[in-house]
């Protein structure tokens, strides 16, 4: 940070060519978005830049570099959400004469030392401000984003700008925060919940009009941001180019920020569907020969998946199967884009870098991990499929390829009422690393058939004892009902039905009810 300042200080002072180059998703747009409003208050104009996701891949690729040096020659380039590992590429941008900033939080590269120490390797460039290029820092659960706008706060505090409300932007900070998946823990926390306020009361005209589309309405939650505006801000992205996500969050034009929003929900529709048949296709391929009691990891391909979909498939595989899952999307050329996704006990940057040290042909590969994206040949899939269930076999233990839903406390149906429920909002918000917390009522059944809604959630009127609630299961509808009675896990939340405001119960499983032990002990 202490060298990334003066630095673009100094491009501000003499105007230099500050080009701001970005990733497609979330977090590269929002760190965009933000770093392009504080860098404009200081009078400057920078050019801003996204690669094209599906004819240059993923951040400073060859391909992206050259038409951005051919567009917008600059002097400064700042990397926003990506850069880490682009060794090569930054060394060619310094031998051009162009300065390179870095503001990441992608793990960087990995080469084996003496007595195979997997070492990290760190482009040589103006400033890495990255917590995880240092293993001692304290902010690894940044995002890119929550890294910008802390450059932006070290630049505000050495050249202030009075009028200049920063806290203002946070809107940015919470949604490319929360869409990315980061713990929300220690600051994720603060700025999240802050930000989730700025959102319900932002000034952008089209993040407004992004939330009528999508039917969000404040107060905003985590989960407003995770499921309903981040995906349409992503879908740009994974099917074209996330220009028009970039540009909704900066138009100060209603009648463009209107059919932005429109474009975005269209999108995310078509990206839904797209995400469907491949979902479909994958499950009919792994189903053919996974075997739960010998593969640790799956590994699935096909040509003609869209890549800019297959991370979202890749968590839905995951969830499924209970596996570290890569799928892989092939063109007619036989190249191949994939993402991947992990369960706990598996790191994804690091299973990919022990793939590359026994020889498997990956172009390239990177993120986080518990996410991560790569690049191969169709000639080497079978090899690199082999070789990585092996490594996820070393490093997950029989108990870690067991799915299991942790449960936080029994709740009985008794003492769920509006005081309990207040208290538990108090630790929102709720996300990665801070689970909203799942619950357990024991021996329950339901009062007459469920309603079915939308073909596949099922709406209950449930009992226990003389106490009765309404719970609504999603994708219920899909999964065989066990036997009368039932232990139920759930999570509650603020419900309005009818136009009464209730505790409404959200059902996560159901089981067969287990029988009681003794007091408070039951089978597990």
């Amino acid at each position: 940070m202490r060298a990334a300042v003066p630095r673009i200080l100094l491009a501000l002072d003499r105007r230099e060519r500050i080009v701001l180059f970005g990733d497609y998703d979330v977090d590269g747009v929002t760190s965009l978005a933000l770093l392009a409003e504080t860098l404009r208050a200081y009078g400057a104009a920078p050019e801003l830049f996204l690669p094209l996701r599906m004819e240059e891949g993923y951040g400073l690729s060859r391909e992206s570099l050259a038409r951005c040096l051919e567009q917008h020659r600059p002097q400064l380039l700042v990397a926003l959400d990506c850069g880490t590992a682009s060794i090569v590429e930054i060394a060619n941008l310094k031998r051009d004469g162009v300065d390179v900033i870095v503001l990441d939080h992608h793990q960087p590269s990995q080469s084996h030392g003496v007595a195979s120490e997997p070492k990290s390797q760190l482009p040589d460039c103006v400033a890495m401000v990255n917590p995880k290029a240092d293993s001692a820092s304290s902010f690894h659960y940044l995002c890119s984003v929550g890294i910008v706008f802390k450059l932006c706060h070290a630049l505000l505090k050495t050249r202030p700008l009075p009028g200049f409300d920063l806290k203002s932007k946070l809107d940015l900070v919470a949604l490319g925060t929360v869409a990315d998946i980061v713990p929300l823990v220690e600051e994720n926390r603060l700025l999240v919940q802050r930000g989730a306020i700025e959102i319900g009361r932002t000034s952008r005209i089209g993040l407004k009009k992004l939330m009528q589309v999508a039917g969000v309405r404040p107060p905003i939650s985590p989960h407003d941001i995770g499921y309903r505006l981040g995906p349409r801000l992503n879908a740009a992205g994974r099917l074209s180019t996330a220009e028009k996500s970039l540009r909704l969050l900066l138009t100060n034009d209603e009648e463009e920020a209107t059919a932005l929003a429109i474009e975005l929900d269209q999108q995310n529709r078509a990206r839904q569907e797209v995400e469907k048949q491949i979902l479909a296709a994958a499950v009919e391929t792994i189903d053919k020969r996974f075997d739960p009691a010998r593969d640790a990891g799956i590994v699935a391909g096909a040509r003609g998946w869209h890549p800019g979909v297959l991370g979202i498939v890749a968590s839905r595989i995951a969830r499924k199967y209970h596996r570290p899952a890569i799928l892989i999307g092939f063109d007619e050329n036989g190249v191949g884009k994939g993402s991947g996704r992990s369960i706990e006990g598996l790191n994804l940057v690091d299973a990919l870098t022990r793939c590359v040290s026994r020889d498997c042909a990956i172009e390239k590969f990177g993120g986080h991990e518990m996410a991560a994206g790569l690049a191969m040949r169709e000639e080497n899939f079978e090899q690199f499929a082999e070789v990585f269930g092996r490594i996820a076999r070393e490093s997950l233990s029989e108990e870690a390829l067991q799915g299991r839903l942790c449960l936080d406390h029994e709740l009985p149906f008794r003492d769920i009422d509006f005081e309990f429920l207040r208290c538990h909002e108090l630790l929102q918000p709720f996300g990665n690393a801070n689970p909203q917390p799942l619950f357990f009522a024991h021996a329950v059944e339901p009062v007459g058939p469920p309603r079915v809604s939308n073909q596949k959630h099922l709406v209950f009127r449930l009992r226990q004892g003389n106490q009765h609630r309404r719970a609504v299961y999603f994708d219920g509808a899909a999964n065989q009902l066990p036997p009368l009675p039932w232990d139920v896990a759930f999570r509650i939340s603020v419900d309005e039905y009818n136009g009464e405001a209730l505790v409404g119960m959200r059902i996560e499983a159901v089981r067969a009810a287990e029988p009681v032990l003794n007091a408070g002990v039951r089978i597990a």
